[in-house]
């Protein structure tokens, strides 16, 4: 038996929604996210939420951090899975909440798997994922029909525990035309090097973008050859979207932000 208050379903287990907070501006949260934060139980939220995005949580919710740092090590995962659990088996209605898009490397379709298994109901709310947000905000559009009929979104940091790494770089190269690395900025000049032995040009422009959509917001452009020495001049840190293509030369004509 269900009882329906205000968009909230009340069921005898509870149940968690795995909900996308968006890249970084509280202002893209979407209408739906606000909605189930404002009514939840339990929040457990990321590393990257915005502060603004977590001050809309009701005081009577109870609010658990339960991100990654740079460098921890993977077994927080499960605790976060256990907590989802634990709550949702106590008629608690749970709040994920993830930075950017749950399903986009956020880790969300590995939770849902584990709610499954367990016998608890979910739903999955999505967000705008940073490599999508932080590329709108720097002016980049990631397809073009001049310059870009293909985009692909790449992490730069596959799971430790893989025995050899999935994504085929060279191959990359030449079979796409905008690459979105997200999670790479330590093996930037790794990275590069790959794509250029698989015959991208030396010349392709790259655009870096740290705190996308945000007020720090800080953006350089350089080369295959030249941006993971650049990144180093610039100290640019976590977290970052590295844009690879054509198009990333569009943002200095059509750059929004430093005229709005």
């Amino acid at each position: 038996m269900e009882k329906k208050s205000g968009g909230m379903e009340q069921t005898m287990t509870g149940k968690v929604y795995l909900v996308g907070a968006g890249p970084g501006d509280s202002k893209l949260i979407t209408l739906r996210a606000v909605e189930l934060l404002q009514k939840a139980d339990v929040v457990l939220y990321d590393r990257l939420v915005s502060k603004k995005i977590i001050s809309m949580i009701p005081k009577s919710a109870k609010k658990i951090y339960v991100g990654r740092e740079v460098g921890d090590d993977t077994t927080h995962q499960n605790n976060t899975n256990e907590l989802m659990v634990k709550f949702a088996k106590s008629k608690k209605n749970v709040v994920r909440l993830k930075g950017g898009d749950p399903i986009i490397f956020g880790r969300g379709g590995e939770e849902a798997e584990y709610l499954k298994e367990n016998n608890v109901k979910y739903e999955i709310v999505p967000g705008i994922t940073s490599g999508i947000g932080s590329a709108t905000y720097a002016g980049i559009p990631l397809t073009h029909r001049k310059h870009a009929s293909s985009v692909v979104f790449v992490t730069g940091h596959e799971d430790p525990e893989k025995k050899n790494e999935s994504v085929k770089w060279k191959r990359l190269a030449q079979s796409v035309d905008t690459i979105v690395i997200m999670m790479g900025l330590s093996r930037i000049d790794v990275i590069c090097k790959q794509l250029v032995a698989g015959g991208l040009d030396k010349k392709t422009p790259v655009a870096v973008i740290q705190n996308g959509t945000t007020p720090q917001q800080k953006m350089i452009i350089g080369t295959v050859s030249n941006i993971a020495k650049l990144v180093k001049i610039n100290k640019i840190k976590p977290p970052t979207n590295i844009i690879i293509g054509k198009v990333v030369d569009l943002s200095a004509v059509i750059g929004w932000r430093k005229n709005a």
